[in-house]
C-alpha cells in the first residue's frame, strides 16, 4: 500500500506513523548550508536527539500532520 491510498482511506495518524517508520533504511544525501546543518545537529544535541532523528522527527509530523 502507498501512502496517499493509506491518506484516501482515512487512515489514523497512528497508523501513518507505523506505516513510516516500519521499512528497511536507505541512504539519503542532503544538500544544506552548513549554517543550517550546524544548527540543526546543535538543536538535535540539545534535545537529546541525532541529526537523522531529527529529520526523521520533523518528516513523521510533515507526513502525519492533518489538515
Amino acid at each position: 500500500m502507498k501512502y496517499s491510498e493509506l491518506l484516501d482511506s482515512g487512515a489514523s495518524t497512528s497508523e501513518l506513523q507505523a506505516y513510516l517508520v516500519d521499512s528497511e533504511l536507505v541512504t539519503v544525501t542532503l544538500r544544506l548550508p552548513r549554517t543550517m546543518r550546524e544548527s540543526a545537529k546543535e538543536y538535535a544535541n540539545l534535545n537529546g536527539l541525532t541529526f537523522t532523528s531529527l529529520v526523521k522527527q520533523c518528516l513523521i509530523e510533515k507526513l502525519t500532520k492533518k489538515d
